[in-house]
């Protein structure tokens, strides 16, 4: 690509003034502990919404999206439950307050209000902060392929370095000089840097949003895209079978169809169902979107964050993701068919991006790409030192030190972290193996212990350590003994064992002290298998009521997953200009508003 100098002023003028914003608020962090990494609870709910939703607007998983919007069409929007998405909507309804009413930093200390501090919650404390690690530092070597490869599609000069008899490529040296300036401020910073910056980048990624939608619908006619798309494309819903034939237009779609193992897709819709479920009702694993629940004011403002996380992020963000994928399907179609079966579906968005988007413009955009990028990374890199400062090094190593070396050491491991994610994300091939690794293997170890710890009583600090370990270990055991399995089908053997590991691991030692658990039941309220520990709550405070609202929570779960939804395909539809079905859309978005007004959101309370 060849950039001109305007372009290459926008960009360099958009990191010189996020640089300033971070330095600028950066003094506001270092107090102590809790304004570091969790801004003091006093930033408002809607800023913290915006934040949550620029640290989900990444690059990396954005070039997955077009992707798989390119090769299955309308029904690529079901294959977001893979993460799922929904979980989103789960937290807005109820796990968010529940979170939030421990009042902890980071969620290994949220486990003391379950499990307390005898022997078996100082093992699932551990073994979380382990879990934490190991997911960020999985995280930032994949956000590491992502930069790198984009980079290298985008700007003209190659970076390639010989070190010694080693050759660092121009890809990694890309991502090594956007990860490290990001880096700077996210440190320096911590919570109130990462936040006041991702609010600019992302206006700025918003405005590339739009422009890059209306340049599609400016370019592509339905003609146009009928005439490059197999039949069905267009369809959200499927059969027994995807039934998207490809191979009259471009053979190699077919092969990476079935490389993906998509092709029965009923079986893996259902898949993808049952293991949302149990990810979801998990909560949040140990990350940014955790530390922006923790962060809230009140239990009610980190529903509220959540929900408006939602409401933010996928409308600008789809009307993206469509815009490049229609571009690259209509021009760019005979290139990619002529490239045979090595075309690197990965690259489809820097080739939108290279080639439809004129001077002025394109800075804009490409700034708005990077900040996609800046804004996930430092939401890693902020959340995920948090758990062995606090956790460890406060808690174990040196629990009188000062606020001041507190700090500094959340330095030297914020630094730790990033190296050892650099260093393996120099191993990354595919994007698309990693996103699925972690959203199928790794949330598969984690979904078992952190389901139980929710819903039942008996479930102790022992259970939550053997079912993590065991489901950890499986899951970085499975990749190397059984690589030629999809990670999504590795999910109910690892959810297995984690359950197995979780029930033995608690029914085999003594249930957790009685204190502890009246006092988190009363504290948190959860609905689940609690009666034993309701009846001697109720005995104690005669004026407690029981949770009761599992139903209309259910409701809400079901009414928030089609609102997200419509969110999600709204803008697909408006930029391939299917109207009517934008108006069928728009009416779901409309009425399930209007259900979770009065259902959820005037129902919300403390």
């Amino acid at each position: 690509m060849n950039l001109q100098s305007l372009d290459i002023g926008i960009v360099v003028g958009y990191l010189v003034l996020t640089m300033i914003i971070g330095f600028l608020v950066s003094p506001h962090a270092n107090k102590n502990l809790d304004s570091y990494f969790l801004g003091g609870k006093r930033i408002p709910w809607y800023i913290l919404g915006i934040s949550n939703a620029s640290g989900m607007f990444d690059i990396t998983g954005t070039m997955w999206f077009v992707s798989i919007l390119f090769v299955y069409g309308l029904k690529s929007s079901w294959l977001l439950w893979i993460w799922p998405i929904w979980n989103q909507v789960i937290l807005m309804v109820f796990l968010a307050a529940w979170l939030r009413r421990s009042n902890a930093m980071t969620g290994a200390e949220w486990l003391k209000t379950r499990f307390g501090e005898n022997r078996g919650g100082r093992l699932s404390h551990i073994i979380v902060v382990v879990f934490a690690i190991i997911s960020v530092i999985g995280f930032i070597a994949y956000t590491f392929a992502g930069i790198g490869k984009f980079a290298t599609s985008l700007f003209p000069w190659d970076l390639t370095t010989v070190i010694g008899s080693s050759v660092i490529s121009s890809e990694n040296i890309y991502a090594l000089l956007i990860m490290g300036f990001t880096s700077i401020y996210t440190i320096k910073g911590g919570m109130y840097s990462v936040v006041a910056t991702e609010i600019f980048q992302f206006l700025v990624m918003t405005i590339s949003c739009f422009v890059v939608g209306v340049i599609a619908m400016n370019l592509v006619t339905p003609e146009q895209l009928n005439a490059v798309i197999p039949a069905g494309w267009k369809d959200l819903f499927f059969g027994w079978k995807l039934n998207l034939e490809w191979s009259n237009l471009i053979p190699s779609v077919k092969n990476k169809i079935s490389a993906d193992g998509y092709e029965f897709f009923s079986i893996i819709f259902m898949i993808m169902v049952f293991k949302g479920i149990f990810v979801s009702i998990a909560g949040p694993v140990p990350s940014y979107d955790m530390q922006r629940i923790l962060a809230t004011k009140s239990p009610r403002d980190a529903a509220r964050m959540t929900g408006f996380t939602s409401l933010v992020l996928f409308i600008p963000r789809f009307f993206m993701v469509a815009g490049f994928t229609v571009l690259v399907l209509v021009y760019f179609s005979p290139k990619l068919n002529a490239m045979g079966p090595d075309i690197d579906f990965e690259m489809i968005l820097p080739y939108a991006v290279s080639n439809f988007v004129p001077t002025g413009l394109l800075g804009i955009l490409l700034a708005g790409l990077i900040a996609a990028f800046m804004s996930t990374y430092s939401a890693y890199v902020n959340a995920g030192p948090a758990y062995f400062v606090n956790d460890v090094y406060k808690k174990f190593i040196n629990p009188k030190a000062t606020n001041e070396r507190y700090i500094r050491m959340s330095y030297l491991v914020s630094f730790v972290v990033v190296a050892i994610g650099i260093i393996f994300g120099f191993f990354i091939n595919s994007i698309d193996s990693v996103t699925k690794w972690i959203v199928s293997s790794l949330y598969g170890g984690y979904t078992a212990a952190n389901v139980l710890k929710w819903i039942w009583w008996r479930f102790n600090g022992y259970g939550y350590f053997w079912g993590m370990f065991s489901g950890l270990l499986v899951s970085l055991i499975i990749p190397i003994l059984l690589p030629d399995i999809s990670a999504l089908n590795t999910f109910p053997i690892i959810l297995l064992i984690s359950s197995i590991g979780s029930v033995a691991g608690s029914l085999l030692t003594e249930a957790d002290n009685e204190e502890v658990l009246k006092k988190f039941y009363l504290t948190v309220r959860p609905w689940g298998f609690w009666n034993p520990i309701y009846e001697k709550v109720k005995a104690e405070h005669p004026e407690f009521q029981k949770n009761t609202d599992f139903k209309r929570d259910m409701f809400n779960c079901v009414v928030g997953i089609a609102w997200q939804m419509s969110m999600v395909v709204m803008p697909i539809y408006l930029v391939i200009h299917e109207y009517q079905s934008l108006y069928i859309t728009a009416t779901i978005f409309l009425i399930t508003s209007f259900l979770l007004k009065i259902y959820w959101y005037d129902r919300l309370k403390d």
